[in-house]
């Protein structure tokens, strides 16, 4: 594990993002403008910042016509190594900033994010766990892995993904001290209320992000768009979540940036020697069935 030795200051995005890149890097810039200001060293940017997300999700209920218009209406394709993702990088500087987008690798499409600074890409990933018809739109990743930065030891989570333990686990095991958790994460589709605070997807975006950094007993920084795109209408809540599942610094439910400075070193010490060893404890030998297929899913 690689503890960076200083307190390091977070901040964490709650912006919206459409398919108008040019709008996106001046979305980027100005947060990474205002991040500076408040002397962070890592900005966290929500899923799809590069050409935004899909404008709407599908499931058992959605009718062809709809599926086929969904599939019409992707974000571009980016290749990991080309112009945009660099573009960004030119922009990092010292920052390290975390960002999703649509990755193309041949002829093939990722939900993917990526962690860089100003010297090119510290980590990537492809979102494992597909919601609602998202894998008609992409492939899935097969794999979660931590990666050093100079503010530590970090892994990337999209969406979805927070909803599974097992892919939080893999990365604190894997010695991730900070994970980046991304999402374009809606309102509910059905009983919808008009005060989002009151929305059980809003409700359980919150309870997955203090859950996460609970168990695994880790800084754990969730950003996600903001405003509408399409059909869906997103509930921000972009927070940073201490090891023992305390909220450092939300924006709530509106846009904006949430801040924090973090001793990582003393706050997973503290939690982790604090009568709760939960990696140390761990039984794998008796978790017989977490790697078989459902049996009763």
């Amino acid at each position: 594990m690689t503890t960076h030795p200083q307190p390091v200051t977070i901040s964490v995005a709650a912006a919206e993002f459409g398919r108008d890149m040019e709008q996106g890097y001046a979305t980027i810039a100005a947060l990474l403008e205002e991040s500076r200001n408040r002397g962070s060293q890592l900005l966290v940017l929500p899923e799809a910042c590069l050409g935004g997300y899909l404008p709407s999700l599908g499931g058992g209920d959605e009718t062809e016509e709809s599926r086929q218009r969904r599939l019409k209406a992707l974000p571009p394709a980016l290749e990991l190594d080309g112009p945009e993702i660099r573009r960004v990088i030119d922009m990092a500087g010292d920052t390290v900033i975390t960002f999703g987008f649509c990755e193309k690798d041949g002829d093939t499409r990722y939900n993917a994010a990526v962690t860089v600074d100003g010297s090119g890409i510290l980590g990537s990933y492809r979102k494992v766990h597909q919601p609602l018809g998202e894998n008609l739109c992409y492939d899935a990743g097969d794999s979660y892995s931590a990666f050093d930065t100079p503010i530590g030891r970090m892994g990337m989570q999209i969406c979805y993904d927070k909803g599974f333990p097992e892919a939080a686990r893999e990365l604190a095991l894997d010695g991730a001290e900070i994970v980046a958790s991304i999402s374009a994460w809606p309102t509910a589709r059905t009983a919808t209320v008009e005060n989002m605070e009151e929305d059980r997807w809003k409700q359980r975006f919150d309870i997955y992000d203090r859950a996460r950094a609970l168990e695994n007993q880790i800084i754990w920084v969730a950003a996600n768009q903001a405003g509408t795109f399409g059909s869906l209408r997103f509930v921000c809540s972009a927070k940073i979540v201490g090891p023992g599942g305390e909220i450092l610094a939300g924006t709530g439910v509106e846009p904006g940036l949430a801040t924090a400075t973090v001793d990582v070193a003393a706050l997973i010490g503290a939690a982790r020697g604090g009568g709760m060893y939960n990696l140390r404890d761990r039984r794998p030998s008796v978790y017989r069935t977490i790697t078989k297929e459902p049996i009763h899913a």
